[in-house]
């Protein structure tokens, strides 16, 4: 993420910005979009290292599938990652 906010610093302070182009509206669009679920998915697994713990004692089964879902959204979040790092850098 912090390379990222780098990287959009670098295109804003040469004046690159969504109106610009196309393919800078659909390149801000979708990495920004990844940007706000990785910042859910951190979210969420704070939520479960932190005040989520209290399920595990409560209810363990509830516990793990919640964790078990959370872990099956980041790898979603990594497998976008893959195709938008194909398509925007590699193509």
């Amino acid at each position: 993420m912090c390379l990222k906010g780098v990287e959009y610093y670098q295109h804003f302070s040469h004046h690159e910005f969504p109106k610009t182009s196309v393919f800078l509206a659909i390149y801000f669009l979708m990495t920004g979009l990844h940007a706000l679920h990785i910042i859910g998915g951190i979210c969420v697994n704070l939520f479960y290292i932190g005040p989520g713990m209290k399920m595990h004692s409560i209810n363990k089964q509830w516990m793990i599938n919640r964790v078990e879902v959370a872990g099956l959204y980041w790898h979603f979040v990594d497998l976008v990652w893959i195709f938008l790092f194909a398509t925007l850098y590699l193509l």
